[in-house]
């Protein structure tokens, strides 16, 4: 399934050439061998598929046969728009059933815009999502916002040419002439926006295809968070070209408001198997809290990396730190499934009103409340893992 180069396609160096037939859904290499992880019962209570709404081109492709036998007894139901499905998005009376949508039904899709579009905070440039939506169920979670009362996975499986995509955009790039706090001398592509790709592998070999990919690209890395530890992701070969950004907050607020997520001390105790695999591991401390007792609460948890962490992370690790941002119409949504994480992140007192740039009305932590917590967290970093820098705070 090559892909012809375009006439306004730069020739490719010889060390970052090769066929799409190499990275697409191949076999695992390095890593451990044994039964997937992906077939245990803990995946199976992460994702019990039992309907799967799909574009008729997307269930025909190679990609969509996999993901449809991996789950023969799931009802099918063709669609013709991914994003406009009545009964999934819009639909005010799924905020009730929020968690067993997403645990239960999958969206198949092919993904119209393939576009590269520039960060310059976690990531030099935001590639194009090879899945929307996610299987856990965070209360502060933005993907919901764009896709109604409900956010199942939705695959995208013209994966060939989102890879092409990507390819095309780092052959014009060239080689990185300066630093920067994205990376020293790799462009880096955020290829997990608004899903989590550990929590894709389970479904398809998207995630395992761009690793794959980004192993050929001399000059580029890919990067995504993740609050899933997935040790498939261990039998890949990554080469030191994807980063895996392990978001952590105090365990306490992980179990009011990362809901389905792996316990926060498993995804730190992951670390050093995932720099062992060929990662590299930074951590994402997102979202901060502003609640009684939080300065404490972030002090602890600091205190358990420094002490879980071997020094084969702490050489390579680096952080990043978002402030919560909220938006009112999922609080009108977490008030009908899940209200005592209002408690904790609708602080009216302490938030003020930002217009998105999709016109949605969030809340943010007012500027002053945003400047002395952004300036605490930085000082309990230095005082309690002064071997963590903090690549971008906000």
């Amino acid at each position: 399934m090559n892909v012809p180069r375009s006439s306004d396609e730069p020739e490719p160096a010889q060390d970052g050439l090769f066929g799409l037939d190499d990275v697409l859904g191949g076999p695992d290499t390095g890593g451990p061998a044994g039964p997937l992880f992906r077939d245990s019962e803990e995946a199976r209570r992460m994702l019990a598929v039992r309907e799967i709404h799909a574009e008729p081109a997307a269930a025909a492709s190679p990609r969509g046969r996999q993901v449809l036998a991996q789950y023969p007894d799931a009802e099918v139901v063709p669609t013709d728009s991914h994003w406009r499905i009545p009964e999934l998005h819009g639909n005010k009376g799924n905020a009730e059933r929020w968690v067993r949508i997403k645990s239960t039904v999958l969206v198949l899709g092919e993904k119209k815009t393939l576009t590269v579009r520039p960060n310059g905070r976690s990531a030099d440039w935001i590639a194009p999502g090879a899945a929307n939506g996610c299987a856990m169920a965070c209360a502060y979670c933005y993907v919901p916002r764009r896709k109604g009362y409900a956010n199942p996975i939705t695959v995208f499986t013209n994966i060939d040419a989102l890879i092409h995509k990507v390819r095309r955009h780092v052959i014009a790039q060239g080689p990185k002439k300066e630093p920067n706090q994205c990376d020293p001398s790799a462009w880096v592509y955020d290829i997990g926006e608004n899903n989590d790709c550990a929590v894709d592998a389970l479904i398809s070999e998207n995630t395992a295809d761009l690793v794959r990919a980004f192993t050929r690209w001399p000059t580029a890395k890919a990067s995504f968070a993740t609050k899933f530890v997935n040790p498939d992701l261990l039998r890949l070969d990554p080469r030191g070209r994807t980063r895996v950004r392990f978001s952590l907050m105090p365990a306490d607020d992980s179990r009011l408001l990362d809901i389905r997520t792996s316990p926060v001390q498993q995804r730190i105790e992951a670390a050093a198997d995932f720099v062992e695999a060929g990662y590299e591991v930074h951590f994402n401390f997102s979202p901060v809290v502003i609640r009684p007792g939080w300065e404490d609460a972030w002090a602890q948890l600091l205190r358990t990396m420094d002490d879980v962490l071997p020094r084969s992370v702490k050489d390579q690790a680096a952080a990043e730190v978002i402030m919560l941002t909220h938006n009112r119409d999922l609080h009108d949504v977490n008030m009908a499934w899940h209200p005592s994480a209002e408690d904790a992140i609708w602080r009216p007192e302490l938030q003020q009103a930002k217009r998105s740039e999709n016109g949605s009305l969030n809340v943010r932590y007012r500027n002053a409340v945003k400047a002395e917590a952004v300036e605490t967290v930085r000082r309990l970093v230095h005082t309690h893992a002064p071997w963590l820098p903090i690549r971008y705070a906000f």
